[in-house]
């Protein structure tokens, strides 16, 4: 399978991260799926790792290449955990979710001694935003929490304000996370205050969870067609 060699060169970077015994978080997306893929050839070349997936589908990834897997309940804390990101700013602050798994995602980052996130060098931004800001939210009233989520984004100072129920297929039926929810997709076009948007949509009821990783990434690796550069803080 052809892959993009961006993606694959920030992918194989991280794997400078990753040592012998290791429990390791592994991401969601394409980028996330270049890592498993190469960390799959380490694995089968005798390093001894276990990894813990953050989506279905990262998991049957996992298994496909022989990646031993723990569940997140056998489990209290992860030495790495490698992701890839939607938008990173300056300040490794992470835009997630465009998979749809980032309630799974922020959990096992958490539980994350070193977060180290994995894309292609155009996901480096100067402000969030521009990117629609993924949120995972309950299904009972969606309509709702949409509306909350609406004010949020006006009241933090937004440059846009649009949040819409993300679909999927012919029918256009609503996107089912793994963990049974609805995604809402808040087009903000400019985050000026990250924090306080993260704060505002925690205090929404109805939020399960929000894209905006604040305070976990540790080291980003930016991927381009000949090389990786690694940023850490």
């Amino acid at each position: 399978m052809s892959e993009d060699p961006a993606k694959f060169n920030a992918a194989r970077a991280a794997l400078d991260f990753i040592d012998d015994g290791m429990i390791v978080g592994l991401g969601t997306g394409s980028t996330s799926a270049s890592f498993v893929r190469q960390l799959g050839e380490r694995v089968r070349g005798g390093l001894r790792v276990k990894g813990v997936p953050t989506s279905e589908a990262t998991r049957n990834l996992a298994e496909q290449v022989g990646v031993p897997l723990l569940e997140i309940s056998q489990v209290t804390s992860i030495d790495v955990d490698v992701d890839g990101a939607d938008e990173i700013d300056p300040q490794f602050r992470l835009i997630k979710g465009g998979g749809g798994a980032l309630l799974r995602e922020k959990i096992v980052a958490a539980a994350s001694t070193r977060m180290v996130v994995i894309a292609d060098s155009s996901k480096w931004v100067e402000t969030l935003g521009a990117f629609a800001l993924p949120v995972e939210v309950t299904r009972f009233g969606f309509a709702l929490t949409q509306a909350r989520i609406h004010e949020a984004l006006r009241a933090t100072g937004c440059a846009g304000d649009e949040v819409v129920l993300r679909v999927s297929g012919k029918a256009n039926e609503p996107v089912i996370t793994d963990g049974g929810n609805y995604i809402l997709d808040a087009d903000a076009k400019r985050i000026p205050n990250a924090d306080e948007l993260g704060e505002a949509l925690k205090q929404i009821a109805g939020v399960v969870e929000h894209g905006l990783f604040l305070g976990l990434a540790q080291t980003v690796i930016l991927g381009t067609p000949s090389s990786a550069e690694v940023k850490s803080r």
